[in-house]
């Protein structure tokens, strides 16, 4: 059973404040802004699979963790990217999933899959290796009622808006689907170029030509392949998308001379190898000043994600591809590296640039002081491997006192995987109703200053923020 407390503070005094604030927003439509739900999930509004395939085998927070303890990937159901064999018995792999479920002990997966069974399947007794098969069974026929298709679980968990993430050369179909059906569900794509502006990807110059076929433009050279970019920005604009999502390990932004770039394109399109690391990266900080320039232009929200070495354990992702669980956080610098494109670009109220990290030690000394004085810049979320209970106290604690409240977005999920949605919506607001009944407490707000910024917090920063 769920307790009605859990997450709020021990000491008497808080968590009964932190009550009354939770209850101000609990029941508030969620906002998902940015995430990476599949919309071909609402486009054709069938029936979830089973429980190994929709909780285990898709959730790398989860097989990330069983694998920590050595056991294969195979063994976990996970694909291979050469169709090798894996274990396809569902409920064996569930049953092994159960056996393990100890070591999520404290974890935000804990928590998330506590509150999935608890709340959308309605499971009270403990999940392990003796109710298995009982969650699995309870499960599975839930999932092949109507009231668990897609759609009908959109409209229960009270979405409001949900975007997610897709390829600057996704022809968008599911989302036409979508909006040309009798459903009234509110889902809009968003603008993700890291294939096309990103030399080092191996599909690179295969997208690129795709580009071109897409937009009806040649990219055989720069300022053609400029405009293709802004084709498929108003394309996406058209669909209902208001924001664009870039993905960096690095930040720097530096704009190259006209003919600099249109040679350093050039060069990198016609290379018969490997592209130099010094020109991927002149390219991709050139073109991080390119989108700032054109989210001005056409009014788009630019999310950038920094500091993600992706794939780090080779071996992994030679066998089963990306998203892995083999994505690991290094430490990143902003202050130097975002100066030209805020010096450009950040007093521009024109342009809403919201940053992320995974390196918290730049929370307080670099990411604050700068949304807390660029008018364009704002503060994402906790992110990834900080989504968690002490991660996003970490994070309120380390920026609110430069940055304020108002120079952040609320929350988002950032999630594939579309039933725990709910689940991380909730333990946001209970965390950010905890950490706003303390200040109460120790008397640095009021509870009538309070409750409206529960509320921001909740609902109204994000929905402000991506222009939803």
């Amino acid at each position: 059973m769920l307790h009605p407390d859990r997450f709020f503070d021990p000491e008497p005094a808080v968590r009964d404040i932190a009550r009354t604030l939770y209850g101000q927003v609990k029941d508030l439509p969620l906002v998902c802004p940015h995430g990476h739900v599949d919309p071909t999930l609402f486009s054709q509004n069938r029936p979830f699979p089973d429980p190994a395939q929709l909780i285990l085998i898709p959730d790398h927070y989860i097989f990330r963790m069983l694998y920590s303890q050595g056991i294969p990937l195979e063994e976990l159901g996970v694909p291979t990217a050469d169709g090798s064999a894996v274990e396809t018995d569902s409920r064996k792999l569930w049953r092994q999933f159960a056996s393990h479920w100890h070591l999520f002990a404290g974890t935000p997966t804990g928590i998330w899959l506590k509150h999935e069974f608890g709340v959308v399947f309605g499971l009270t007794q403990p999940f392990g290796a003796k109710t298995a098969d009982l969650y699995y069974d309870t499960i599975a026929e839930k999932l092949a009622s109507p009231e668990f298709l897609p759609r009908a679980l959109f409209d229960r968990f009270n979405i409001e808006v949900l975007s997610t993430t897709d390829s600057a050369t996704d022809s968008l179909e599911a989302h036409k689907i979508i909006r040309d059906s009798d459903w009234n569900g509110r889902i809009i794509p968003c603008f993700r170029p890291d294939a096309i502006t990103n030399p080092r990807r191996s599909d690179w110059k295969p997208e690129i030509r795709k580009l071109a076929e897409v937009s009806g433009i040649d990219t055989g050279n720069f300022a053609g392949y400029l405009r293709a970019i802004e084709n498929r920005r108003e394309f996406f604009r058209s669909m209902g998308a208001t924001s664009t999502d870039h993905a960096v390990v690095s930040p720097w932004t530096h704009r190259l001379s006209e003919s600099d770039a249109k040679t350093l394109y050039n060069r990198m399109l016609t290379a018969q190898r490997t592209v130099d690391e010094n020109d991927a990266a002149a390219f991709e900080a050139h073109m991080l000043m390119e989108m700032a320039r054109m989210s001005v232009e056409d009014g788009m929200v630019m999310q950038l994600h920094a500091g993600s070495l992706r794939n780090h354990n080779e071996a992994i992702f030679k066998k089963f591809g990306l998203d892995k669980g083999g994505d690991i956080p290094v430490a990143v610098e902003f202050t130097r590296n975002l100066q030209e494109l805020l010096n450009s670009y950040g007093n521009n109220s024109a342009l809403t640039l919201i940053v992320f990290t995974l390196d918290e030690t730049a929370y307080s000394r670099e990411l604050a002081p700068l949304a807390g004085h660029y008018p364009a810049m704002k503060l994402g979320p906790a992110w990834w491997f900080h989504d968690s209970v002490e991660g996003m106290t970490r994070y309120r604690q380390q920026v609110t006192e430069t940055a304020g409240f108002y120079n952040t977005v609320g929350f988002n999920d950032d999630t594939r995987a579309f039933l725990s949605i709910p689940a991380r919506h909730d333990l946001s607001r209970r965390i950010d109703c905890n950490m706003l009944a303390r200040l109460v407490a120790r008397h640095m707000l009021e509870v009538e200053e309070a409750v409206p910024l529960a509320k921001a917090l909740a609902h109204d920063l994000a929905k402000e923020a991506y222009k939803l």
